[in-house]
């Protein structure tokens, strides 16, 4: 026998000496990829994990795979042209992502904005971040094996998309911002068709509750699996209905709140922040449903109060060329999957020296690395839809 052969054997022993169990079996770690592949609504994403028989021992989330290079392209573009880059990190959440880069352009130049468009610009925030969750309540049972949810959330979008299309002309990206306000005014008889659409979604949920709530199979695969403590949402920075359902008490539009927030979030508003106290998967999704209320009706409120407005501009006219002043800014919301912010520096010019984008999936994805050890390969698909992030917000 060669020295290399007797290295190379003694080296095999080692490894499975280490993972003797308590039957006697030898077992060696494995490494295993999954993906890169495109599940579904969350984008192509990567994990590197490594398994001892059918547990998680160690997981790495490698991303890059979508890379547009965003944050580079804001800098070549005027203050117009990046929104249509600004809405497309987070495709479920175009419309707020981009209220960050126009909220931020608005508070440098000293501009206000008319009353008429902060009301209509929270009411399609709030249309949007139920059409974000939506998406996740019908594609995450999907993973786990129920079919049917799906087919109720799409119903419900489709509605929702339809006054959204109806107003902006997209249904994805609605490029409906600008700075100083919003493109145009609001179409004739939209607010009675939105309200109608709000009633219409609020009375057929609890066909989708009915579903997800108290079922079995979905609460035997996400009860007690996955959970993730306080303290590490703290340590990455995790944000959005993924903190609030380990107990973290954070919602921008509460404790920070921009447009029409501090009204609708005052003292007997219809404003309230959802948490849980669990931090698994279930929490995760509970917390998510009941969001679908509470921005209904956030939703409902902006209707009230744009019906009892006065007639007026809904933007600011400016000049052809809009330059910001020198400074800089960082400005956050918060957006359906937790705090989007943009850290503006502006040189006097008509373009962004710098503008840099936190965005929520980022930071919900990296705390994977200390969720998924110890956790049996089987749970891995339940754990990773729960933490609703999309791949784009991740490598901007």
């Amino acid at each position: 026998m060669t020295e290399t052969t007797a290295e190379a054997r003694s080296g095999t022993e080692r490894a499975l000496t280490v993972g003797i169990g308590a039957g006697g079996l030898a077992t060696a770690d494995m490494v295993l990829n999954i993906g890169p592949q495109h599940p579904a609504t969350h984008g192509v994403l990567r994990l590197r994990i490594v398994v001892d028989g059918e547990r998680i021992v160690t997981a790495e989330p490698i991303i890059g795979y979508m890379h547009r290079g965003a944050e580079k392209l804001f800098e070549v573009r005027d203050y117009r042209q990046i929104i249509v880059l600004a809405n497309r990190h987070d495709w479920l959440s175009a419309f707020s992502n981009e209220l960050g880069v126009v909220l931020g352009v608005e508070q440098m130049l000293g501009m206000e904005v008319p009353t008429r468009a902060v009301w209509a610009r929270t009411l399609l925030a709030e249309l949007n971040r139920v059409l974000n969750h939506l998406m996740f309540l019908g594609s995450y049972p999907l993973e786990l094996g129920a079919i049917t949810p799906i087919f109720h959330a799409f119903r419900e979008r489709e509605e929702l998309q339809a006054v959204m299309e109806e107003i902006s002309g997209g249904r994805m990206h609605y490029m409906f911002n600008r700075v100083g306000g919003l493109k145009e005014d609001l179409p004739a008889g939209w607010l009675t068709r939105v309200e109608t659409t709000i009633a219409d979604v609020r009375k057929r949920i609890p066909d989708l509750e009915r579903l997800i709530v108290g079922n079995e199979i979905l609460e035997a695969r996400t009860r007690q699996v996955g959970v993730l403590p306080r303290e590490k949402v703290l340590a990455f920075g995790v944000s959005g209905p993924i903190a609030r359902a380990s107990g973290l008490d954070l919602d921008l539009r509460r404790d920070a709140p921009y447009l029409a927030y501090a009204e609708l979030f005052c003292e007997g508003g219809p404003g309230r922040v959802v948490t849980r106290s669990a931090g698994d998967c279930l929490s995760r999704l509970e917390v998510l449903l009941e969001q679908v209320h509470v921005s209904l009706d956030l939703a409902q409120a902006c209707v009230e109060r744009l019906r009892g407005l006065p007639q007026g501009p809904i933007n600011v006219k400016l000049p052809k060329v809009v330059k910001v002043p020198e400074g800089q800014i960082y400005c956050a919301t918060e957006n359906p999957l937790g705090l989007n912010g943009y850290y503006l520096v502006s040189r006097g010019d008509k373009t962004p020296w710098r503008l840099k984008l936190r965005s929520a999936s980022f930071n919900n994805v990296s705390v994977l690395a200390e969720m998924l050890p110890g956790q049996l390969i089987s749970d891995m698909v339940a754990i990773l839809g729960s933490m609703f992030f999309v791949v784009g917000d991740i490598d901007k």
